[in-house]
């Protein structure tokens, strides 16, 4: 659990002036979270008299009953580290306040009275209560014998947990154009607890989460709903809502209109929150403009355990939305965003011609769907895209045939150019062991199924350069642009030959990692190609699948004597998964090493052992590392999320750096 704080959000049921029953319920729930290790459990506004007492919020009694409670609860409760924070009404000096009592233990650590106060529709807490934002800063109030801090100036931090500071607000708090989260976000608060009541209205429930998504996010902060259970008065309806939200994001949500008490707990991440901070400048600069002076008011928080028992699932792959409409809306955006800077770039250049490799790869066959695509939206004839196939040493059938096919489905110009006798001359010239004493291509092809190990880098990337080489020529030849294949997850780990694939005129692909692109070629297949003008519809639909189901090779070596590919890239550089895991984790959150592992061993858990993703964390450390030079040199493409790595555009790193304290990391991790 490095870098998270555990936290719960409570929805008791509640009795109107039942004291007894209510206070007996918010215990049940803080022993619960106390026992999950929540450092705070957050309770439904004036959750000890229930929400509706209305008038009697005045009466002597029921203010004497609901201090008799907070009394008992002080109690009952502690021994419990957790910290409760539960809504009752607080007299302070001449007016009565629907307050926030923060308790760990025996001690109340401060009272946060609500600063704006509804007074219209159903509302009428104006009735009763005095706004709380009107209290001067450094007051505070006695309550059961204890003076501790009052007002809205007041934040809660926990003393032996770094960057973990808690703001409160009261339900209404929310609704306002510059809520009270706003200065506390903008002083430190990475946790914002808002207890409220809220009652249902249709669709009241969404806009709940999108005024607490959008705190989240523009705060980086986690916050936490809590709302008021059935059991309050009839006379309006009441769901319990209860959620918590991270960066912008529901994490965790509990059931509505449960007749039951509810307790929802996960873990929220704030060291992400800590470094999305530090990283997006203009939250600095907005915090130094709205930073008040608050009054700090520590704890000792429930130690938090050190083992990878998360209570949320850690996505595994965090590239790809779960949400399968989203998902689709995910694809269509990629697609548009491809196919409308390819336009762009076509249209400022001049050229009207494509010139793309094609190898029956799922990359290459990304970029033809892009491209055709794009001559369409210009009007342009899809024979400007010229698709040429280059086999070489290694092809297989399987893959030129779906080139060949995916070409002539789309319509495009096709030509057939073989690299290998131009990199069997290539060899011969250098004195490449492989070539020596041989006299034909034949021979040399033999030779490396006998002698596999004369199958080195050179042999390789002798093929990936003379492809490069003719695919420059023919875009001189018919005044076209050279369009780049290599996608975001190969960029990452430097799998491109420098001077060969890595070079283009334009990387259409670059800002999309590998486990998305099957995706995007998925919903192409599915919701795109019906409406293009095609002759045979299934038989462009049974290539690309066709496509989806080849394994990911650059195909530079040989196959075996059953023509099976032999050269699987997964086998050298890791599963595109685990690497696409780590490059976010690494990129988007700067997350340590221990952080990816024990990330990664959640959300692999049953997939891989924890030496598998040591192992390929380490590679991908170093290939991260030493490939920055190609990423330096590569042509420019559409960035496409919040992970990029365009020297120009998103990520600038020495070609210098080092990685071995990196590795030492993994290594000693256990």
């Amino acid at each position: 659990m490095r870098g998270f704080v555990r936290v719960s959000a409570a929805v008791p049921q509640v009795k109107v002036t039942d004291f007894e029953f209510n206070r007996e319920q918010i215990l049940a729930l803080w022993q619960k979270a106390c026992r999950q290790k929540s450092i705070l459990v957050c309770f439904p506004e004036l959750s000890i008299t229930a929400y509706t007492a209305k008038d009697l919020f005045s009466n002597t009694f029921l203010l004497q009953e609901a201090e008799n409670s907070l009394k008992w609860l002080l109690e009952k409760g502690s021994g419990l580290k957790t910290i409760a924070i539960t809504g009752m009404p607080l007299i302070y000096e001449h007016g009565l306040y629907n307050c926030a009592v923060a308790i760990q233990g025996k001690q109340i650590l401060c009272v946060v009275p609500k600063s704006y106060l509804p007074n219209y529709g159903e509302f009428e807490e104006g009735r009763w209560f005095k706004p709380g934002r009107f209290i001067p800063p450094a007051k505070t109030i006695d309550i059961l014998g204890q003076t501790v801090p009052f007002g809205t100036d007041i934040l809660l931090s926990a003393a032996n947990i770094p960057n973990c500071k808690i703001g409160i607000e009261i339900c209404e708090d929310i609704w306002v154009q510059a809520s009270p989260n706003i200065y506390q976000v903008s002083s430190g608060a990475t946790i914002i607890a808002n207890l409220s009541a809220s009652n249902f209205t249709i669709g009241k429930a969404e806009i709940r989460k999108f005024l607490a998504r959008s705190a989240s996010d523009k705060g980086k902060c986690c916050y936490i709903f809590t709302a008021a259970a059935p059991g309050e008065s009839s006379e309006l309806a009441w769901d319990g809502h209860h959620f918590i939200c991270e960066n912008g994001t529901v994490i965790a949500e509990g059931p509505r209109f449960s007749r039951e008490p509810q307790l929802l707990t996960t873990d929220v991440d704030i060291e992400t929150l800590v470094h999305d901070r530090m990283t997006i400048g203009t939250f600095g600069d907005c915090a130094d403009e709205n930073r008040k002076e608050f009054r700090i008011v520590s704890f000792a928080a429930v130690p938090q355990d050190s083992d990878n028992n998360l209570l949320r699932k850690v996505n595994r792959h965090p590239f790809i939305p779960s949400d399968p409409a989203a998902l689709a809306q995910r694809c269509w955006e990629v697609f548009e965003i491809q196919t409308n800077s390819l336009r762009t770039r076509l249209e400022r250049s001049g050229c009207k011609n494509i010139i793309l490799g094609v190898s029956g790869g799922l990359d290459s066959t990304l970029a033809a769907l892009a491209a055709a695509n794009t001559l369409d939206s210009m009007g342009l004839p899809r024979q400007n895209l010229i698709c040429i196939t280059m086999p070489g040493l290694g092809t297989t059938g399987n893959t030129k045939d779906n080139a060949i096919e995916l070409s002539k489905h789309l319509g495009t110009t096709l030509i057939e150019a073989s690299v290998s006798d131009t990199s069997y001359s290539l060899l011969c010239t250098i004195g490449h062991q492989a070539s020596s004493g041989t006299g034909s291509l034949e021979e040399l092809l033999d030779r490396l199924k006998q002698r596999p190990d004369f199958a080195d880098v050179t042999l390789e990337n002798v093929q990936a350069r003379v492809r490069t080489l003719l695919l420059m020529s023919y875009a001189n030849k018919s005044n076209g642009i050279v369009l780049g294949t290599g996608d975001l997850s190969e960029k990452a780990l430097g799998w491109s030959t420098y001077a060969g694939d890595q070079i283009s005129m334009y990387d259409i692909n670059s800002g999309i990692p590998k486990t998305m692109i099957q995706f995007i070629i998925k919903w192409v297949a599915n919701e795109k190609v019906g409406k293009w003008a095609v002759k045979d519809l299934e038989g462009l639909k049974g290539t690309l699948f066709s496509v989806l189901n080849t394994p990911i090779s650059p195909e530079l070596l040989p196959p075996d004597f059953e023509g099976h590919i032999i050269q699987l890239t997964e086998e050298k550089v890791g599963p595109y998964e685990l690497n696409d895991f780590f490059l976010y984790w690494h990129v988007r959150h700067g997350a340590s090493p221990q952080k990816i592992l024990d990330t990664a061993q959640n959300a692999f858990q049953g997939v891989y052992d924890l030496d598998t993703l040591k192992k390929w964390l380490i590679n991908f450390y170093k290939r991260f590392s030493t490939q920055q030079f190609k990423r330096h040199a590569t042509a420019d493409g559409p960035k496409i999320g919040m992970v990029d790595l365009s020297p120009r555009g998103s990520w600038r790193m020495s070609t210098d750096t080092q990685y071995k304290r990196w590795v030492e990391e993994v290594e000693r991790y256990s």
